[in-house]
């Protein structure tokens, strides 16, 4: 794991160096995700946080198959029974 020594800016700012920008696919303007947790901050991009949690969500959803969709039928059918 690369480690880079930055310095805290005034406003909070942070630079983030060039090499861990161009792993992250990063460019001008683009958002990131900033997480919390055990004492420290994990910085990923937007773009590659969908695209985990849609492979994490796609081992349960049918293929072909809209997960909205599926929800709603369940709803449906859930109205339904209530009747």
């Amino acid at each position: 794991m690369d480690t880079y020594k930055v310095k805290l800016a005034e406003g909070g700012r942070v630079v983030i160096p060039a090499r861990f920008r161009k792993a992250l696919g990063l460019k001008t303007g683009d958002e990131v995700l900033i997480r919390l947790g055990d004492g420290e901050a994990v910085l990923s991009g937007v773009r590659s946080s969908i695209a985990r949690a849609q492979g994490i969500v796609g081992k349960y959803v049918k293929r072909n198959r809209s997960a909205a969709q599926e929800l709603i039928d369940e709803r449906r059918g859930e109205a339904r029974r209530e009747r």
